[in-house]
């Protein structure tokens, strides 16, 4: 079975934990934080997991994490 490519922009966004978890960070955190609610700028700056329905697909992209 040929190698394969794990995908630049996602070893760089995602992290397996060690019971397997894919961890993340939110979006909407670079700029024009000052028209977002002090709640979604607080909230934002902790991780968050990969959705199950999404899981897969992120697996698929970094197959050696």
């Amino acid at each position: 079975m040929p190698k394969l490519k794990t995908h630049s922009a996602s070893k760089k966004r995602f992290k397996v934990t060690a019971s397997g978890k894919i961890k993340m960070g939110h979006a909407f955190r670079s700029h024009r934080l000052v028209s977002k609610s002090r709640k979604a700028r607080k909230h934002h700056r902790l991780g968050a997991y990969v959705s199950k329905a999404d899981e897969k697909r992120v697996r698929a992209l970094i197959p050696y994490k």
